[in-house]
Parts: C-alpha cells; structure tokens; sequence
C-alpha cells in the first residue's frame, strides 16, 4: 500500500485513538499531516523524520511524538524496519503534547505497545482498547521525562547548502575550514556566523551530531562491535567514540545495543 492510501484509510477511521502495525511500512519522502496527534515506536530498524524544518533521527527502541496537524515525513534506509504507530485525538492541556518528542521508550512502555498490538488496524470501537491506550497516553509526560536532542535544523540559507553537503559526505574526518570556505565561497567568519544562526550549533557540534546519528544506524544494523564502529564514524579511539556518544544519548554504546 503506498504512503497515500495508507493516509487515506487511517485519515477514515473516526475512532478518537487507534493502533496502526504494519512490518516493513515502506514511506516514499511525501510531507504530510494527520489530523490526530500519533506516537511512533521503533522497534527495529531507525526511522528518520523531519517536521518544521527539523530532521530527528529515532533510533530502535525509542519513540517520538508528533502532534496533530503537523506537517512531516519519514523515511529510512534501514533493510527492515518495524514500526508501532498509535493515533490519539488529544484533550489533555500538558505542553508535552504540543511539541515533537524523542526519547527512550522504558520497558513497560514498550510492552504497553506491544500489547496494544493485538488491537492493530481495528476500525470499530473496542472499550479495552480505548482504555488501555488512553492510560498510556496519560503517562507518556512522565515516560518522556529524559528527552534526546538528536535534531537537526535544517538551514533555509542556500549558501550553506554547499557546506552541509561537504560535512555529510566527509564527517569521518577532520573539519577544514579553508577547504570549506573554498567550496562555498564564504569567509571563514560568514559561515560560522551563518551556520550557528540557522541550525543554532557550530560546525564541530554539528559533525558531532552526524557521526552519532550514523552510529546509532550502525548499532540497530548490528553487524559491527562498538570498537569498528567507533573507527568507522571518525573516531581514533573507542574512548573518544564512548564520551561522545554518553554526551549526545545520555547512556553508553553498550547500553544501546542490551534494548
């Protein structure tokens, strides 16, 4: 079924929360909006998605909240990827549903998920599920306490369009800045100035970001140990790798691949 049949029969159903599995859901790159607010769980495979001019990576075994109406993609290059999508009309007046949210799903949210599988494309009206799937509701706030930052701004300034290219094809290694500067045709002091002000981050902030999200893609493949990994990403040392990481995710590789 493609992205827009799958929006138009989910668009259909008049239930006020619903469950939507389905293995392998393959996206094309089309914005779109749903008119309730959804929250998607990885549970293999990475996901990428960008709504409001932020691209978010949610990796395996996290969860991201997109509220009604926004306009979003997704896409991914996972060989395989197994979504959970749970679609809520929201009442609740907490901030928390007003703003996209990424973070790891706990153990008990993830069997909640689970469970709520059994539900999954069920169009008429089931009072189990319609309670089940609002106490969940009611305790994401709190199972979102510990929030990632893995976004990225995209910039709407086309000079930096060149720079941006250049670091996504060679994060692997050092920034040069006059080697940039080149590219772009830009002052070393216009594209720091420039860069900081559209995605709010400098440049080694920014590479930093890129070799962790492409990480995480490494370790939900999980063909390679943590030591390859780190090489692979730009990384001299599995130290370095391990620091930066527990800076970006707040846990370490080894935690990551144990979900």
């Amino acid at each position: 079924m493609s992205c827009s049949n799958h929006i138009e029969t989910i668009e259909g159903i008049e239930k006020s929360n619903f469950v939507w599995f389905e293995e392998n859901w393959i996206h094309d790159n089309a914005l779109h909006t749903h008119r309730k607010a959804q929250l998607i769980y990885v549970e293999q495979g990475f996901q990428y998605l960008t709504v409001a001019g932020k691209m978010y990576l949610l990796p395996q075994n996290h969860v991201a909240w997109v509220p009604s109406n926004a306009l979003h993609k997704t896409n991914s290059h996972s060989e395989s990827i197994k979504l959970m999508i749970l679609f809520f009309d929201i009442e609740q007046d907490d901030p928390f549903f007003e703003n996209v949210q990424i973070f790891a799903a706990p153990k008990v949210l993830r069997e909640m998920i689970r469970y709520a599988e059994k539900w999954s494309k069920l169009t008429e009206e089931n009072e189990n599920e319609k309670i089940f799937l609002r106490a969940l509701l009611n305790e994401l706030p709190a199972f979102g306490a510990r929030l990632l930052h893995l976004e990225i701004t995209l910039p709407n300034e086309n000079r930096l369009q060149t720079v941006l290219s250049h670091l996504h094809d060679h994060y692997t290694h050092p920034i040069k800045m006059e080697e940039i500067a080149l590219l772009s045709n830009l002052s070393l002091r216009t594209i720091e100035r420039l860069f900081k002000k559209e995605t709010g981050m400098t440049l080694v902030k920014y590479q930093q970001l890129l070799r962790i999200i492409k990480s995480l893609e490494l370790l939900s493949i999980g063909e390679l140990t943590i030591s390859q990994i780190a090489y692979k990403v730009g990384y001299q040392s599995i130290q370095a790798f391990t620091n930066s990481f527990y800076t970006v995710m707040g846990y370490r590789p080894s935690a990551f691949i144990q979900r």
